[in-house]
């Protein structure tokens, strides 16, 4: 199977090499995951898994989801995540996916995908890095605001602002990928992956470690 698994972040520390230097890592708990469905491209039109983490109560799942996991004689999980392949698996219902799996095909680097830390509703200085107006005389209570937004519909010399205009808004809380970050050590007995670097969300957020697309 394509090494993935689902788990948490932990937290960061760092680890120390044979030379002696400080390495940063983000600790993440990687499984255990239960695959909970298997669909293959003549039922599905689409090869993948489907993988769970983190036993939920079931008085905070639904019925189906209780019954959709009941299948691979499993608990209802808080993270489900399916994960496409371009081959058929070597898993079934009911197996069980581990950090095993990137020790077993010699994985160096990983792509990490997990949501951003959400920040509300910020203004252009902290959300896209604008200098703000001049703090000198003249300038009334508008030094940390955008400035003009029409300028000839930004140069479309139309009625309308073009889409994608650097405004203030909403910032985080997006799902991020990070690539090409080094596995430097599992932890099999504990179910842990040490990733250098740093890996999306706050403590505790849900994330996916995939075998890095453009590294061995």
């Amino acid at each position: 199977m394509y090494a993935a698994i689902l788990g948490k972040k932990i937290g960061m520390t760092r680890v120390f090499d044979e030379a002696g230097g400080s390495v940063p890592v983000t600790v993440v708990q990687a499984g255990p995951c239960p695959v909970l469905q298997v669909k293959t491209k003549d039922s599905n039109g689409y090869e993948a898994v489907q993988l769970g983490f983190q036993a939920a109560k079931p008085s905070r799942t639904t019925r189906p989801e209780i019954g959709h996991a009941r299948k691979a004689n499993a608990a209802p999980q808080k993270f489900v995540r399916e994960i496409r392949l371009t081959t058929p698996t070597d898993k079934n219902i009911g197996d069980v996916v581990t950090v095993s799996l990137f020790e077993e095909q010699g994985i160096k680097f990983v792509d990490v995908v997990g949501t951003s830390i959400g920040k509300g509703f910020q203004g252009v200085m902290k959300r896209h890095h604008f200098s703000g107006q001049p703090a000198s005389h003249g300038t009334e209570r508008k030094h940390r605001s955008a400035g003009g937004i029409g300028a000839g519909g930004n140069r479309g010399w139309g009625r309308c602002i073009k889409k994608g205009k650097r405004m203030p808004g909403q910032m985080g809380s997006e799902r991020v990928t990070v690539r090409n970050q080094r596995l430097v050590s599992i932890d099999k007995d504990r179910n842990l992956l040490l990733i250098k670097g740093v890996v999306p969300g706050p403590r505790g957020g849900f994330v996916v470690v995939y075998k890095a697309k453009t590294r061995g």
